[in-house]
């Protein structure tokens, strides 16, 4: 956070088009300004996700967010005191789908040596507003995590219906900018053993 230094995957992770080179200069920007930019409170503020794969099918976990009304990946916010977004993705996607054997998938995970994962896409996302919470942004910062226990997925809820999908397949059912981090995937990915 401000004061400390910028965290190795922020200072590493490279732009892919103008769109996302103007959300990561935002996510800077929050970084260097904010004296905590993953308070909820903050207009934008950081999120951890995950696109969770099975590299043996090639197939995808899609899980139903009813504040979104639409499928989307996994992740959410830290829990007071985390700032590492790779855990908050990772405990954020164990949470969601119960699989507990989830890593980075391997065709995916760069790291540069000894330093952390590094994710696979970084956007800024609206968040339709709900309740007494207004509408806001995520900076939602994307990793891959692979399972090769696909048939122990389980929803957290009734209403977070969760389902495999073919990458390709999802690519078509998804918005937009959640399309562009599933061809990343599918380029990267497919195939590929956990």
């Amino acid at each position: 956070m401000p004061g400390d230094r910028t965290p190795d995957w922020l200072a590493r992770y490279e732009a892919c088009g103008e769109v996302e080179r103007r959300d990561l200069d935002r996510v800077r920007r929050l970084w260097d300004e904010t004296p905590d930019p993953y308070d909820r409170a903050l207009p934008l503020h950081l999120t951890g996700s995950a696109v969770v794969v099975d590299p043996a099918t090639g197939t995808v976990l899609l899980r139903w967010h009813e504040r979104q009304n639409a499928w989307l990946h996994v992740g959410g916010h830290g829990d007071p005191g985390e700032v590492d977004l790779y855990r908050i993705a990772l405990r954020e996607a164990s949470e969601e789908t119960g699989l507990e054997d989830l890593k980075p998938c391997s065709a995916v995970a760069e790291t540069g040596g000894d330093a952390p994962l590094l994710p696979i896409h970084l956007v800024v996302v609206p968040v339709a507003p709900k309740g007494d919470e207004p509408a806001h942004e995520h900076a939602d910062v994307r990793y891959v995590l692979a399972t090769a226990t696909p048939e122990l997925a389980r929803p957290e809820s009734d209403s977070a219906v969760l389902r495999w999908v073919p990458i390709g397949q999802a690519v078509a059912e998804v918005d937009p900018n959640l399309g562009e981090a599933l061809r990343r995937v599918q380029r990267r990915c497919s195939g590929s053993s956990p």
